[in-house]
């Protein structure tokens, strides 16, 4: 019987050899059972960092939280409590985005512009194994959102 991988929720199937140098290329079939495999362990550690700085995180403030009796001290402990809080939440968003590019792999849907349909480069996908749009169309949103803001 192969081996059964049950990460990150998920289905059953077989799980996929992958070389520990191997790297998506151009000249092999695009989004097969390796780059895919490649893509969703990739993501997969990502969001466990991204975690495990969450937990250092809460845990810091837990034992961060005592009585600072000056006030500029206190005021500085703040702000960097504030700005740790703010990074948290983007690291909470990236992490939802995580979760849906895996969804996306799931559903073989990973590794195409929503916007074209077309194959987003590779090249693209190891920057940002994230992205949801080749460059060319994350460029024209980008853009147009530009124009707007400019209005």
């Amino acid at each position: 019987m192969p081996d059964v991988g049950l990460d990150e929720g998920s289905t059953m199937k077989a799980e996929v050899f992958l070389p520990e140098d191997y790297r998506p290329a151009e000249d092999e079939p695009f989004m097969n059972e390796r780059q895919l495999e490649y893509f969703r362990r990739k993501l997969i550690a990502w969001k466990h960092d991204l975690l495990e700085d969450s937990r250092d995180t809460i845990e810091g403030l837990q034992d961060g939280t005592r009585a600072i009796p000056d006030v500029a001290d206190r005021a500085s402990e703040e702000t960097d409590r504030a700005l740790e809080l703010r990074t948290r939440d983007r690291q909470r968003k990236l992490v939802a985005k995580i979760d849906a590019a895996l969804r996306r792999i799931e559903n073989g849907e990973y590794g195409y512009c929503e916007v074209t349909g077309e194959p987003i480069s590779l090249k693209r996908l190891d920057a940002r194994p994230i992205a949801t749009m080749s460059l060319e169309a994350q460029e024209r949103h980008e853009r147009r959102e530009k124009v707007h803001r400019d209005d």
